[in-house]
């Protein structure tokens, strides 16, 4: 017989004590997976379609944004992307084929290099940010506030974090940017219009943009 355990992390009930049946799992499991691949097949096509910028390229150009001086080491990057981890030396590459991120010697490791964001791909990031957050926002508009607040606990609890994950609070303008609000010279207009950092620009590329 199972029994009411109250209240668990999160604000969250703890639910009853029985077994759950394996079959029950796996079809929420299914549901939670089919889910993520239909949000991120539309992510996808948006960003493509409108911008020529696949998710996994958004996905490091946002690390890239919000990271100090807008450079990362490959390991740092590596821990901090979300979508593509694997094949992330290759994806790196690409981007600084298209001029959107470059290349910088670390002054304090002979044998490491910085990947830092241009100007090209702050632009491209800034242009690109509308788009991904109407697709994000069609979707999440669907739940109520307290829907909202039931899921981020739900899957903080899958994971063992914080239900309001890794994005900083209180992001001005364009608040789908994790950390701009911390890059300096962001206005509270345009969180990616840098004014004062210094920017490094890449060799011009033509207006049209190229699908990878």
């Amino acid at each position: 017989m199972s029994t009411d355990t109250g209240q668990g992390a999160n604000g969250l009930p703890r639910g009853r004590v029985g077994r759950v049946s394996l079959a029950r799992q796996l079809q929420v499991w299914r549901s939670f997976l089919r889910s993520h691949a239909a949000m991120m097949r539309r992510l996808e096509r948006d960003l493509v379609d409108e911008h020529g910028l696949p998710l996994a390229w958004y996905d490091v150009l946002v690390q890239l944004a919000e990271a100090p001086e807008r450079r990362l080491r490959m390991t740092e990057l590596a821990d901090r992307v979300l979508l593509s981890r694997s094949g992330l030396t290759r994806l790196v590459d690409r981007l600084t084929a298209t001029g959107l991120v470059s290349r910088q010697a670390d002054p304090s490791d002979a044998r490491g290099t910085f990947t830092v964001l241009t100007g090209e791909g702050l632009d491209r990031l800034r242009a690109a940010a509308p788009t991904h957050l109407r697709g994000v926002g069609e979707y999440m508009s669907r739940l109520s506030t307290e829907e909202l607040d039931l899921l981020g606990g739900l899957l903080a609890k899958l994971h063992g974090g914080e239900s309001t994950g890794d994005c900083p609070p209180g992001i001005p303008g364009i608040p789908g940017i994790p950390g701009t609000a911390g890059i300096p010279g962001a206005s509270a207009g345009d969180p990616l219009a840098v004014r004062t950092a210094p920017v490094v620009r890449a060799a011009s590329t033509p207006a049209t943009h190229r699908r990878p």
